[in-house]
């Protein structure tokens, strides 16, 4: 079963408890979704480790339970 937006916003905020998180459903499915997240603590990081920390955030979901995600990240401005 596909996750849904609110649980892909909740894992993002539990592994990066300071970020703001935006969850757009790409096709209506509930199964491709965009997801902004902005955090402080990506600050100095390249954008492969922001990734990274979010991928890590979702816990192995990615490629499974979830099955696309395309990701912005970004520190605030």
């Amino acid at each position: 079963m596909p996750m849904t937006a609110e649980e892909i916003e909740s894992m993002i905020r539990a592994g990066i408890p300071d970020a703001h998180v935006e969850i757009t459903d790409l096709a209506g499915d509930g199964d491709h979704y965009a997801a902004r997240v902005v955090s402080e603590s990506f600050r100095g990081l390249p954008r492969i480790r922001q990734h990274q920390r979010v991928y890590e955030a979702l816990g192995g979901r990615m490629g499974g339970v979830l099955h696309a995600l395309q990701l912005t990240t970004a520190t605030p401005s």
